[in-house]
């Protein structure tokens, strides 16, 4: 199941985040768009830098790992 192979992929990528005092929370993927919905928190929350955060780093990494993702936005 894609919903799992993402969640796993966040596993790996959350200790990252965590070393900043951030997270990530899976939200949502739509299979058919390839539209998949994260929430930053803790300190991702109001950081300037977390839209980059968000596409050029988790992003850019669920991508390549998972070709059913298409987009990656922040809700």
């Amino acid at each position: 199941m894609i919903k799992n192979k993402i969640k796993q992929e966040l596993d790996k990528i959350r200790p990252h985040l965590k070393m900043d005092g951030g997270d990530v929370e899976f939200v949502d993927f739509d299979e058919k768009t390839g539209i998949l919905k994260l929430r930053l928190q803790g300190a991702c929350v109001g950081c300037p830098m977390s839209q980059i955060t968000l596409q050029e780093g988790i992003g850019q990494t669920i991508k390549k790992e998972i070709s059913e993702v298409k987009e990656v936005v922040g809700v």
